[in-house]
């Protein structure tokens, strides 16, 4: 497991907040391939690993295998579940809590998933294997309701064009890979120099809408405040404005936090061009409070 699948974004700072001691509990609610968990295992601590990826249970066992001196603990699920999840493990407090939000790089390469609008693959994005599909939503939802996903959750500012146009592809034929979905969004915008994939936008609403990543967050955050034990942190990882709103209020109003990062941290310039998924990347950091 020396070759990650997936680069750790901010690593060294997740690490300094964090400060993970031997034999404490860190969680690390998305556990992916596991490169922020080995940092984490290499001093010490013990870590619960929680991923609804159904391939995460393999890294996983592979880096319990590695013999580091921390204790490995996989579970599978959302860490919207976090108490419930960490209780079946047998972690009743946390010394630290690690949320690195939004769809991996791993994802992304398995055109299968059907996470990424540059690879061609079946119509899905779920994170797990249960619930309604990125297809079910493309060909089953009305306009209005497909533009106020688009908008609320991509942001997008041709909402209502790309919606009419799916909408009207779909009458002549279902839209069931990402490739096709990626051409009719595209074929919605007009022409002109542009910055990003016009897919992109659509491609997000849709993840963000069909995994209630957005109400697993907030869930998350406080299954997370109520696990740490007094001093313990919690990291959050965010990668669209969405996100970071969420947390950036959470960790404001909660009676329970104190945070520790005023503005969110990014990633350095180093870091970005090794790793341009960092690019986006702000991380907030929160101490729980003694009350």
């Amino acid at each position: 497991m020396s070759d990650l699948p997936h680069l750790p974004v901010m690593l060294a700072e997740i690490v300094e907040a964090l400060a993970p001691r031997p034999g404490a509990w860190v969680v690390d609610g998305t556990f992916g391939a596991g490169g922020h968990s080995r940092a984490f295992l290499q001093r010490g601590a013990n870590v619960l690993a929680i991923d609804q990826d159904p391939g995460a249970a393999e890294y996983a066992a592979a880096l319990a295998a590695e013999g580091h001196p921390g204790e490995v603990r996989f579970v599978a699920g959302n860490f919207r579940e976090m108490e419930r999840l960490a209780a079946s493990a047998g972690v009743e407090r946390a010394d630290g809590v690690l949320l690195d939000l939004g769809v991996s790089s791993m994802q992304l390469d398995e055109g299968e998933r059907g996470f990424a609008f540059r690879q061609d693959g079946p119509l899905d994005m779920r994170m797990g294997a249960e619930g309604e599909s990125a297809a079910d939503v493309v060909n089953g939802y009305a306009v209005d309701d497909l533009a106020a996903i688009i908008y609320r959750y991509g942001e997008e500012r041709h909402s209502r064009r790309v919606a009419r146009r799916i909408v009207e592809a779909r009458a002549k034929a279902p839209i069931t890979t990402t490739g096709r979905l990626a051409e009719v969004v595209a074929s919605a915008y007009p022409p002109g120099p542009r910055r990003e994939h016009p897919a992109r936008r659509t491609f997000q609403a849709l993840r963000i809408h069909v995994n209630d990543e957005l109400g697993a967050l907030q869930e998350g955050l406080e299954g997370a405040t109520r696990l740490l034990g007094a001093g313990g942190r919690l990291a959050v990882l965010a990668y669209h404005s969405l996100e970071d709103r969420i947390v950036k209020q959470y960790f404001r109003e909660s009676p329970r936090l104190t945070p520790l990062t005023k503005k969110p941290l990014e990633a350095s310039a180093d870091e970005t061009a090794a790793n341009p998924r960092a690019r986006s990347a702000k991380l907030r950091v929160a101490e729980r409070s003694a009350a």
